[in-house]
């Protein structure tokens, strides 16, 4: 082009080329009658196309022009007029000294997890400004995020976002948005909304921590939208305390993801150091995805589960739409077996009396032998003082007759709770996950301890978190890697009364807090 020195409508002097947009080509300018640089887009039209077509490409540049206007936000690009000149239209923007993060990617390859959580904040806190203003910005991809040189970043680019209320004039088939950056229910032909952003907005900071979009780059077009329709995320490798916020921008289902408010707090932390805060824990449904049956009018509200076992894979799932983990909570409880006395020691029949000192001798023995059996009930209903230390008690009746012997096996105390005076090591930190497990299920009040106050509120209570391991007998760890600072990949399996035992794999997050190490939050992965 050799447009550079062009004045446009009149008061814009063009300047160098510094990037396309979704609609034409992105110039700096100079605005002459304000005396300030801006940024002004130039839409390009195909030559020969038709009228209707070319009526069409002004009105999205004017739509594009009003829906962004209505956007003011420090981490958004404003825009400031629409002129028309010499037939066209012209998007005059804030002009931000920058580089996309697609060109700082292709320059240094993946960014550090901290560094992506700082970007994906100052974006989300936009979009989430964006979506309270009826406004879904549609194609967020890294091209679309400029990272400033005074350290600001802002998105760009709603040339196809839509607002409430707004015409869609986009043309018949026209795909929008960047297929390795799409959500699933958007690849599959649904409109999308807010939830759509927030996976947009995963995928392009999953690429730039992985170096890659969740679904890969595949210049088949139509192959790539199927692997997006399809909606399984592998987890990142090197996202570090990322991974759990990740993967809950990156749910499948729309209503299974944070919002984007909550998505910027999340992020925020992350940035800072922090624990990212916790999420409710989705549920399955009881409709079909939302882009496998018919759209959803009314998002549906994530729910908190219990933390505890996965559900026995033989017992059929219940259709509640709040459950706990383990599906035997959705039964109706069963009733208690009626108290029952200790059974007394048997006493050997006295032969038949021979006498007066034979019958007294007899009911002594008996009269013995019945407190000696109402001190041992006694002893066992109460727990006696080795029950209470946590041992196990059995009694045995000699063969002829006489006191029964009680024999006393201790259990294996429970692993204690690390005291960390330091910054915890990989070792440390592996050993809070195991000694969690040691304690299940024999000692839930001891694994409740463990857990970090986020993740007890999120749970909803030690009684419900009580509830998920009643019915299971046995846990065992089958592997466990670490998958980053504070954050292990568990997989393990679960013993149920039923003598079933199903498999189950969660990322478990750790919190150091007053020289101990809680779990903080856990989130399933594919097994």
């Amino acid at each position: 082009m050799t447009d550079d020195g062009r004045l446009v409508a009149g008061r814009y002097r063009l300047g160098r080329r510094i990037g396309s947009g979704a609609m034409g080509i992105v110039w700096q300018a100079h605005d002459e009658r304000l005396h300030r640089t801006v940024a002004v887009k130039q839409l390009l039209l195909q030559p020969g196309l038709a009228e209707a077509d070319t009526d069409e490409a002004k009105r999205r540049a004017m739509r594009e022009g009003r829906i962004a206007a209505r956007l003011q936000h420090p981490h958004a690009i404003a825009v400031y007029d629409v002129a028309e000149d010499d037939g066209q239209p012209w998007l005059v923007m804030e002009y931000l000294p920058s580089e996309s993060l697609s060109t700082v990617l292709s320059e240094r390859g993946t960014l550090s997890a901290r560094d992506v959580a700082s970007i994906g904040s100052q974006v989300a806190s936009a979009l989430a400004a964006a979506h309270n203003a009826g406004i879904v910005h549609r194609d967020i991809k890294p091209g679309n995020v400029l990272l400033g040189n005074d350290g600001t970043v802002k998105i760009t680019d709603f040339g196809i976002s839509r607002a409430t209320g707004d015409v869609t004039v986009t043309a018949t088939g026209m795909l929008a948005g960047t297929p390795a950056y799409l959500a699933p229910e958007v690849a599959k032909g649904y409109d999308p909304g807010p939830p759509s952003d927030v996976f947009s907005l995963g995928s392009t900071l999953y690429a730039a921590i992985e170096g890659t979009p969740p679904f890969g780059l595949n210049e088949n077009t139509i192959a790539l939208l199927h692997q997006v329709a399809a909606g399984k995320v592998q987890p990142p490798k090197q996202a570090g305390p990322l991974t759990a916020l990740l993967m809950r921008l990156l749910r499948a289902e729309p209503e299974d993801r944070p919002t984007m408010a909550e998505a910027r707090e999340a992020l925020a932390a992350v940035a800072a150091g922090r624990s990212a805060p916790e999420f409710p824990v989705a549920v399955p449904p009881t409709h079909p995805p939302s882009w496998q049956g018919k759209p959803v009018s009314t998002p549906q509200t994530a729910a908190t589960r219990p933390v505890g076992p996965p559900p026995a894979q033989n017992k059929p799932q219940p259709n509640a739409t709040r459950v706990a983990a383990n599906p035997v909570l959705n039964q109706p409880p069963r009733q208690a077996p009626p108290n029952r006395p200790a059974p007394r020691p048997a006493v050997k029949a006295a032969p038949p009396a021979r006498g007066k000192r034979s019958t007294v001798f007899t009911a002594l023995a008996i009269a013995g032998a019945a407190v000696v059996g109402i001190l041992l009930a006694s002893m066992l209903s109460d727990g006696g003082p080795e029950s209470k230390a946590g041992a196990d008690t059995s009694t045995t009746q000699p063969a002829g007759g006489g006191e029964p012997s009680v024999t006393t096996t201790s259990k294996k105390a429970p692993p204690p709770m690390q005291t960390i005076t330091a910054e915890p090591s990989a070792d440390q930190q592996e050993q809070a996950v195991r000694d969690y497990f040691a304690v299940l299920p024999q000692d839930v009040d001891n694994g409740w301890e463990r857990l970090a106050p986020e993740m007890q509120s999120a749970i909803g209570g030690k009684d419900a978190y009580a509830k998920s391991w009643k019915d299971v007998t046995g846990v065992k760890i089958t592997n466990l890697a670490m998958h980053g600072p504070y954050a292990y990949d568990v997989t393990y399996e679960v013993t149920n009364k039923d003598k079933s035992v199903t498999k189950d794999r969660k990322l478990f997050i750790l919190k150091w807090a007053s020289t101990t190490l809680y779990i903080s939050r856990q989130d399933k992965l594919q097994v």
